[in-house]
């Protein structure tokens, strides 16, 4: 609740997740945000060019929004930009939020450097809009020179006591090695920040934190290797900045590409496995219906919860491999039965003849339909989705919404039926047509038949399926001499088209294969400098990639990418099934 003091200036009482004061002028948008991906760690500006806040300077403002989105690296991001001096002086978001709040918590644990974060009602939040200047302190948010009091408020909600087990504070205590015990205080201050009344063991992890953000990624990944850590179950690792073997002979940047190296290093050192790809579900040892994981990269946690029925948070880099070094994480989140329920239903009519490109196009439309809730899809039921359409849907979910999973009733493990998709209640609902995902067709694709410099595929990397069926649509066809084709992968992936003869297929239609990295991460001249428009299948790419890059990016289904390939310009618009 928040009181006027006769036309004073605004105040709202506000839950302070990271405890400071602040002052600073405002930044706001009622557009959830993605640091990574959306903000330049050097710069503090905002490079999502679909945001409202696109070419705005975050460093020194208070930042008002609703709360992150999409990547897990966003906390990566925001202690970099801490460490850089280019950071929010503090942030505001109408709901509690754990990706952007880790990383400060880590900043304070790790360098004594921080920034508060607050958290005000949805509809206080929305009045903040047009303010000049916003104070944090004390639990109130506020425009500067009032006097305001917490006493006439509304008092905020007290959140249950963590207990901890005889086990848990072992791992408090001088008993263990300061990595251990640096790990535990970070997951015991985001178990209290969540609400969790527990810790719970996990079965296993998959790190997204050896992304090299910057120099503090890397600083503080080997300071915990330097401190004894190591990993306590098994723990697989996220694509990282560079192809590991091969970024010599590749021609990336030396100095980046050693220092991605040394961090994906310093995690191996601790005992993680050397996997290196955003698709752990394609791994074996994927997990089990019901198994409690900790999971971090974004399409990955959606992929998990939603696809495999696994039970795991969209855990934050930097808490990941706390996690790992420990064996123990937050009983919170979709952990619990009643956290998976859906709050939202998306209805989609009949889309008779849809190719590939129908699901990361409808994955993005519903990830901005429920940007915080988890939906039920309905509709689809004979749609008979294949794996990698799955984990194209989930990647452009997770893109756009801040949402840990979605149902597609008939499809996924848990929602055979619509109620028990809801929990047998009534939900808003929405529905989907498509002529709303021939708009977000348009979106990526303003303009159609130009010039193609790079086709970039595999985010999230490539499985062994779609080598194959790129391979069958690339054999016997010449690429145009003037593009490059480019396909990311695991090496596992990779190992195994090697195998089955499919990357000789790949190569010789003139494909380049990039293991390690993916295209969040690649580097110059993977994306070739001169290239001006690049072509993805990704739904997630197609919105990062103009930012990451600076290219622009258009997006087609995969015989479409291969027939561009070969003439070397787009399509000439939108696929029939979108159109008829």
């Amino acid at each position: 609740m928040s009181v006027e003091f006769g036309g004073a200036p605004f105040a709202a009482p506000a839950r302070l997740l990271i405890d400071g004061a602040a002052e600073g002028p405002l930044l706001f948008s009622d557009t959830a945000l993605s640091f990574w991906g959306g903000v330049d760690p050097e710069t503090g500006l905002v490079i999502d060019q679909a945001h409202p806040l696109h070419g705005r300077c975050l460093a020194g403002a208070i930042l008002a929004i609703p709360g992150g989105r999409g990547s897990c690296t966003g906390s990566a991001v925001l202690m970099q930009l801490i460490l850089n001096g280019k950071a929010p002086a503090g942030m505001v978001f109408s709901q509690a939020e754990e990706i952007l709040t880790l990383g400060v918590m880590v900043a304070e644990e790790m360098y004594g450097r921080s920034l508060p974060i607050a958290v005000v009602a949805p509809e206080t939040f929305a009045r903040m809009e047009g303010l000049d200047r916003i104070r944090i302190e004390a639990g109130l948010v506020s425009e500067p020179g009032g006097k305001h009091s917490l006493a006439d408020m509304a008092p905020t909600a007290a959140l249950p006591s963590l207990v901890l087990s005889d086990n848990d504070r072992h791992l408090l205590s001088d008993a263990v090695p300061q990595a251990t015990r640096t790990a535990m205080r970070i997951v015991v201050r985001m178990a209290e920040l969540l609400g969790a009344k527990s810790l719970i063991d996990v079965a296993q992890v998959h790190v997204d934190g050896c992304i090299y953000t910057g120099p503090a990624s890397l600083d503080f990944a080997q300071k915990l290797a330097d401190w004894g850590g190591r990993v306590v179950v098994p723990t697989s690792l996220n694509a990282i900045s560079a192809d590991q073997a091969r970024w010599r002979e590749q021609g990336t940047d030396p100095v980046l590409s050693m220092a991605a190296s040394a961090l994906a290093d310093a995690y191996v050192r601790m005992g993680a496995r050397p996997t290196f790809t955003c698709a752990p579900y394609q791994l074996d040892g994927a997990p089990a219906e019901g198994e409690n994981i900790a999971w971090a990269e974004s399409n990955a946690v959606v992929y998990a919860n939603s696809v495999l029925g696994a039970r795991t948070m969209k855990y934050p880099d930097f808490l990941d491999i706390c996690i790992a070094l420990t064996g123990r994480a937050p009983e919170a989140g979709c952990h619990l039965d009643e956290n998976r329920k859906a709050r939202l239903v998306v209805e989609v009519e009949a889309m008779d003849g849809r190719d590939d490109s129908f699901w990361p196009l409808f994955g993005y439309r519903v990830g901005m339909l429920a940007p915080n809730a988890i939906p039920a899809v309905t509709g689809l039921e004979r749609a008979h989705p294949t794996a990698d359409d799955l984990k194209a849907f989930g990647a452009a979910f997770a893109t756009t919404s801040a949402a840990p999973m979605f149902h597609i009733v008939g499809v996924t493990p848990e929602v055979p039926t619509l109620s028990a998709a809801t929990g047998g209640r009534a939900l808003p609902t929405v529905k989907v047509s498509r002529s709303d995902v021939a708009g977000d067709w348009l979106h990526f694709n303003p303009t159609t038949g130009e010039t193609i410099d790079l086709v970039a595929l595999g985010n999230p990397h490539f499985s062994f399926d779609e080598c194959d069926a790129l391979a069958k649509l690339c054999a016997g066809r010449t690429k145009h001499a003037d593009l490059a084709l480019t396909v990311t992968l695991s090496r596992a992936t990779h190992a195994r088209i090697v195998e089955a003869g499919i990357a000789t297929t790949l190569e010789a239609f003139g494909a380049t294969l990039v293991r390690d990295a993916c295209w969040c991460t690649v580097m110059q001249p993977i994306v070739p400098p001169g290239a001006r428009t690049i072509l993805t299948n990704s739904g997630k790419y197609a919105h990062y990639g103009p930012g990451l890059s600076g290219k622009q990016v258009r997006f087609a289904g995969l015989a479409a990418c291969v027939e561009a390939a070969v003439t070397g310009s787009a399509q000439a618009g939108p696929p029939a099934w979108l159109v008829g």
